[in-house]
């Protein structure tokens, strides 16, 4: 009765799962769904811990080393609090794209220790079907860490964001994989004695997994790591999957299933709109051909420089503005003041939303998440799909710290590095106001056209500091008692 009630936890716990995801996939609902995935996640531990004390008990023989595994269990939970809070309660929302990318590597290390362990047990060459598990669970966890790694290193700076083209890298690649199956294929047909060399074996998959997860994320350029890390996270729920099924564990497979699936399914998305192949992806091939990086100091033309009051004079007399936010808006942490500059400009009458490219920012929804956090109304949060249209008719734009996703060069320049990628067509408004601190290039290394245009012009500057004194003309310019 005991057990059903386990499984009954089990069944629970997955269906908040998904309930979870699906409440992730609108602003208005998320919170709920992290509530429903963190009372799930409760729930599921719970039962695992419960499962072992019952066991414990039924089998008098084995229960002081069941109560030491569950002693064990907690002792991590409290490790992993200790560690995991501070670093929650302190990382900036900047950071996030590469603290997520840092703890889907503890995702992809935790499978490969696993995989050891379920090949050391005494149950551990029962079977082809089993040792299959092993060498699977063991590669995909060891690409996913030092793949994880590698888009930790790029996503915080610590590693040149140009792609690494190695000669005949493709080929490399599939001598790896090659390798890798005739491995496999040698640890099924071991004899049940060979523990020691099949160990062996196992470790040289691993090693082949690492190799493998640093080469093809390392090939992918900087501009394209936000779909590396959409991919990565599918990695990391498959790689959970696979443990799962090395444990025997079906809440480890549901669960990672669901990240897995959900995981490939939004970089698929974001794949079309960035006009990538999902099958280069992962391959690791897309970022690392059919383009030469500008140097920064390559300037294409003359810009023009305006200044805050002349940017609140031509907002007060616009009819409709246009914000495209980006990863500068981020780190200076203007969403506060961005969102009283709407707010006052709506009072007056006019036009303002938001328009958010999919991949703004180093994470899918990371504007998102900054406007929602500062009290933007959702309403006016509209995608690059819903706004591009509207460029034409538009008085005046605001691109706060965003480069490559207003980069004309996308469209126009079949040898950028960013060839192909939708981008929002700024350019097309009346006037296009750029916030930034210099004329350095973005992220994906590439000088952006829009700077010289003869409608453009560029706000040099902390953007929170340059929006809080459009602020400041705004209310000199006001009328007495507006």
């Amino acid at each position: 009765m005991f057990l059903h009630l386990i499984q009954g936890l089990y069944i629970v716990a997955g269906v908040l799962f998904i309930l979870s995801l699906a409440g992730l996939s609108k602003q208005t609902t998320a919170r709920t769904g992290s509530v429903a995935g963190m009372v799930g996640m409760v729930l599921a531990l719970g039962a695992t811990i419960a499962h072992s004390i019952y066991m414990s008990q039924e089998d008098p023989e084995n229960r002081q080393s069941v109560l030491v595994t569950v002693l064990l269990i907690v002792a991590v939970l409290a490790i992993g609090a200790l560690i995991g809070t501070p670093i929650a309660r302190k990382v900036e929302m900047t950071q996030m794209p590469e603290l997520i990318a840092a703890f889907h590597s503890f995702v992809g290390m935790a499978a490969v220790l696993v995989g050891f362990n379920s090949w050391l047990a005494p149950e551990g060459q029962s079977g082809a079907v089993h040792t299959v598990e092993v060498a699977l669970g063991v590669l995909i966890g060891a690409y996913t860490f030092t793949g994880s790694v590698v888009a930790y290193l790029k996503l915080s700076a610590k590693m040149s964001s140009a792609p690494l083209v190695l000669p005949g890298r493709h080929v490399l690649n599939i001598a790896g994989f090659v390798v890798f199956v005739g491995l496999m294929v040698w640890l099924v047909t071991l004899e049940h004695d060979q523990v020691g060399f099949g160990l062996a074996l196992v470790a040289a998959m691993a090693l082949i997994g690492f190799a493998l997860g640093w080469h093809m994320v390392a090939a992918i350029g900087g501009g394209d790591m936000p779909v590396v890390v959409s991919m990565l996270n599918s990695y990391s729920g498959w790689a959970a999957a696979a443990a799962g099924f090395m444990l025997g564990n079906s809440l480890l497979i549901i669960t990672g299933s669901l990240v897995g699936s959900s995981g490939a399914i939004l970089s698929y998305i974001m794949c079309r709109a960035m006009n990538r192949s999902f099958i280069s992806v992962i391959l690791g091939g897309f970022g690392a051909e059919g383009g030469t990086v500008v140097a920064g100091d390559a300037y294409q033309g003359e810009h023009r420089e305006v200044h805050a009051p002349e940017v609140a004079e031509a907002l007060l007399a616009a009819s409709s503005v246009v914000i495209v936010p980006g990863y500068g808006m981020a780190v200076a942490k203007a969403q506060y003041p961005v969102a009283d500059l709407v707010s006052r400009l709506r009072a007056h009458g006019v036009n303002v939303r938001f328009g958010v490219h999919p991949v703004a920012g180093r994470l899918p929804g990371h504007m998102n998440v900054l406007l929602a956090e500062a009290k933007v109304p959702y309403d006016i949060v509209l995608e690059m799909d819903e706004i591009n249209d509207d460029f034409p008719t538009t008085d005046v734009v605001l691109v706060i710290g965003a480069n490559d996703v207003v980069n004309p060069s996308a469209l126009d320049d079949p040898s950028s590095p960013i060839a192909g990628m939708p981008v929002l067509e700024v350019w097309k408004a009346k006037r296009c106001i750029v916030f930034k601190r210099s004329m350095a290039t973005g992220y994906a290394g590439v000088q952006n056209p829009l700077f010289f245009k003869e409608n453009s012009a560029m706000l040099f500057g902390d953007a929170k500091v340059q929006v809080e004194e459009i602020l400041a003309a705004l209310r000199v310019l006001e009328p007495v008692g507006a």
